[in-house]
């Protein structure tokens, strides 16, 4: 309070304890204008804090997110190709099975002929049981259309008969493992034949 206000009480008869009451209260009004000001800087700050803070945690959590996924994905994996090591050396066995069958005189003479049963049906039991665990075989047809994704070509046909770069002669079947190429079918493909003519567009 200033020195008039403070006389201005005293005429007022007011007493020295109450003038002293005053002013603490007028100090205090001061104090927290002071403060509130302080406040508002300060409430800006914290603000910004917490958004920087906020962003923080919003990426986290992406980032967590995203870790999670590529481990559910890399187990979901792990479980579906498990077998992909195996199966690509169980590829020879089916592969010896099918030219002891492909050997095989036309005329079989009777004490041969179960032997011959046995191992086509040795064949057959590696194949569904490989099928049973995703494996399929991929055998292209002569005249199909080269399909680098599942076709090797080994060698090349000359012939007039199918189109350049179609399937001529398959040595050995591919195989996939789900919707990946385990091993691709070794084949022979044409050379010298006419174009191919799309009659479909």
């Amino acid at each position: 309070m200033t020195d008039e206000q403070k006389q201005e009480a005293a005429d007022e008869g007011l007493t020295q304890e109450e003038i002293d009451a005053a002013e603490q209260i007028v100090e205090d009004d001061e104090k927290i204008d002071f403060a509130d000001g302080a406040d508002a800087e300060e409430i800006a700050k914290l603000q910004a804090e917490v958004a920087d803070l906020k962003d923080r945690l919003l990426r986290s959590a992406a980032e967590t997110e995203n870790v999670r996924r590529r481990a559910d994905k890399d187990k979901q994996d792990a479980s579906a190709y498990a077998v992909t090591n195996f199966a690509r050396d169980m590829l020879n066995v089916g592969d010896n099975l099918r030219r002891a069958l492909d050997s095989q005189p036309e005329e079989v003479s009777d004490d041969m002929k179960a032997f011959v049963e046995g191992v086509a049906m040795t064949e057959r039991e590696l194949l569904n049981t490989m099928e049973k665990y995703g494996i399929k075989k991929i055998e292209p047809e002569v005249g199909e259309k080269f399909d680098h994704k599942f076709h090797q070509a080994m060698f090349e046909v000359p012939t007039e008969d199918h189109p350049n770069g179609s399937v001529m002669q398959v040595v050995a079947a591919g195989y996939v493992i789900k919707d990946r190429l385990l091993r691709p079918a070794m084949v022979g493909v044409a050379k010298g034949g006419a174009p191919k003519v799309d009659t479909e567009a």
